[in-house]
């Protein structure tokens, strides 16, 4: 290796250095368009199907049996699910916690052979030279200052990597860390390279330049070791601090460094991209809590009330501002300045409740003329599922901890919310749907549960069967959701088949078992508050032990014709246990042409970080 670059080696490398990234960008750029064309066609094709679905079911709502017959029509609908099971139901499964579908592995290996690819290719220098250190050691710092704009897009809650492909901020966070990651890689290599390809290396630590580079390197690899999971999940706000002031400090770094190199140009969209967001998130940080900020009359109309439902579950519930409205399963930020360490902490959370129009509908008159009342006195305990924004928190430490100690005192807490966030799954198509949860997971499948009644209600879904599956460490839990639940079946059309189950996987002895026309029931006895009424109720079962989720969803799919949708929400071992279930052969080819169902699944699954 020859450190004298020839003036047609110099032509070289500024031209590849230039084209490279660009073409780099080409590529990812084409496959988010491509994706983003499958998903929004997807989102488009069910509006249809779900209006001609509901037209042809009206047609046939006296045909109750159910008649598998092989055809060759059904090839598409075979390809698509067997699309499905290898891309998310296959996983790689690396000890408890890590789980990866296939596309996400595919994503992976495709980007990080992309760049090595351009990295690598065309590194002969004009003497001969084989993979010349000086060509690809100062083109691979390149490539990977190329992606800091989509790595910063992708971090952020509003970027238009979600508006182009349909798929929200939070399902983007793994390729945001993967992509991350492989930048990572690629800049210890470039640093590696430098020393290696450059004697002079120790007399230019003086340069300016060079020290800026390094302090961006030290910066991003501390930032990249707090990202790994278990610190994630554990020490979530030593991660959060570390990477606001690791990406400011990475990013301001590996601008002046690359100044120089003229590669300056891939830094700065980052800090528009990450203000942008910013500015966004303020904007509705003021609307939705303009009484905080002097813009409304009064104050504390979104203090929450505080209550611990179990000893690791918190029930956080505010008033719901005239003009906020969210959609079953969608997420918002909490910001409690007198809880979290910085004020401007922002943990996100499911919202539990239901903004719903229908199934708050009063059914007797309040004479003192209050809607808010009337209301309330209809749905008793279980009105915040309606009048209110309902959060329910998980205990582990630091922040969650903290709010622990205010939620013993029943104390209030003022509440800035930012959001709705993420989407809401549209299952107004499909002829069965089932809900699995475990825990507080009911934050997400309860509202979406709820929905899909209203929805039949209003004649907006075809639905005809409803199964609700969780899975709870304590019979006291159905207090939880218990009036909820009773509202939701007796406001169901005769025609939906609503099933719900409730496992109590609670170690205590026995609780006695009853018996109701044809449904048998487990009543609980631990605590005198939880009504029997929900359970008198045709179709509602509660059983002691483990779910098994393999056996329950492999029996709804016997029983399902047409299209079913499952949505689960839990701890990754029910995640993995429902992916587990429903691959082949259940959502097999032969078993979608001989007339199975074709099978949907929806994964909101604990851990985000």
């Amino acid at each position: 290796m020859s450190s004298d670059l020839s003036e047609a080696d110099i032509i070289a490398l500024v031209d590849e250095n230039d084209t490279y990234p660009e073409q780099v960008w080409y590529t990812i750029a084409a496959f988010l368009f491509v994706i983003g064309c499958f998903q929004w066609g997807s989102l488009i094709h069910s509006k249809f199907a779900r209006r001609r679905h509901y037209k042809s079911d009206e047609e046939t709502a006296t045909t109750n049996d159910i008649q598998y017959k092989f055809s060759l029509r059904r090839i598409p609908l075979a390809i698509i699910n067997f699309y499905r099971v290898v891309a998310f139901r296959w996983t790689l499964e690396i000890g408890q916690s890590y789980t990866l579908n296939m596309a996400e592995v595919f994503v992976t290996v495709a980007y990080i052979a992309l760049l090595l690819i351009y990295a690598f290719i065309n590194t002969t220098s004009v003497e001969g030279q084989k993979l010349d250190m000086i060509y690809w050691s100062n083109r691979i710092a390149m490539l990977a200052s190329s992606q800091f704009p989509i790595v910063t897009a992708l971090g952020t809650k509003n970027n238009i990597v979600s508006l182009v492909t349909g798929i929200s901020y939070d399902r983007l966070n793994y390729i945001h860390r993967m992509m991350a990651r492989t930048c990572f890689m690629l800049l210890w290599v470039h640093a590696a390279g430098e020393v290696v390809c450059f004697p002079s290396f120790r007399e230019t630590l003086n340069e300016d330049w060079l020290r800026v580079g390094i302090t961006a390197m030290v910066a991003f690899s501390i930032l990249i070791i707090v990202s790994l999971r278990p610190i994630r999940s554990d020490v979530y706000e030593v991660f959060f601090y570390v990477h606001f002031l690791g990406v400011a400090i990475f990013l301001v770094g590996g601008y002046y460094h690359t100044k120089g190199a003229h590669g300056s140009y891939w830094i700065w969209p980052s800090f528009v991209f990450w203000a942008f967001d910013r500015f966004i998130r303020a904007v509705r940080l003021i609307v939705f809590n303009h009484s905080y900020f002097g813009l409304k009359s009064g104050s504390g109309t979104m203090d929450a009330t505080t209550e611990m439902l179990s000893e690791d579950v918190i029930r956080l519930r505010l008033r719901r501002p005239p003009h906020f409205h969210w959609s079953p399963g969608q997420t918002a930020y909490l910001i409690m300045p007198s809880v979290s360490t910085l004020p401007f902490e922002a943990h996100p959370f499911t919202i539990a409740s239901f903004d719903s129009s229908l199934l708050s509908i009063p059914q007797t008159v309040d004479r003192s003329g209050s809607d808010e009342n009337s209301d309330t006195q209809v749905l008793g305990s279980s009105a915040p599922f309606w009048k209110e924004l309902v959060f329910l928190v998980n205990v582990h430490g630091g922040f969650t901890k903290k709010l622990k100690e205010v939620a013993v005192r029943k104390e209030a807490v003022k509440v800035f919310v930012d959001g709705p966030y993420g989407p809401s799954p549209d299952l107004g198509s499909y002829d069965t749907s089932v809900f699995v949860a475990g825990g507080s997971g009911i934050s997400y499948t309860l509202p979406v549960f709820l929905s899909v009644i209203e929805h039949v209600r209003k004649g907006k879904s075809s639905c005809k069967r409803i199964v609700f599956i969780w899975s709870i460490r304590g019979a006291e839990y159905v207090q939880w959701i218990e009036e909820a639940l009773i509202k939701a079946v007796q406001l169901a059309p005769p025609y939906l088949t609503v099933s719900i189950r409730i496992f109590d996987t609670d170690s205590s002895p026995s609780n006695p078992t009853e018996k109701n026309g044809t449904h048998e029931q487990v009543v609980t006895r631990k605590t005198s508050s939880t009504s029997s009424m929900l359970f008198s109720l045709r179709g509602v079962k509660m059983e002691r032990g483990r779910s098994d989720l393999d056996a329950l969803l492999k029996e709804e799919v016997s029983m399902a014709s047409g299209s079913m949708s499952v949505s689960v929400c839990g701890s990754q071992g029910i995640a993995r246990a429902v992916r587990h279930a429903l691959r082949f052969p259940v959502s097999g080819p032969s078993s979608i042409l001989s007339g199975g169902p074709s099978v949907t699944l929806f994964v909101e699954s604990f851990g985000y970080a």
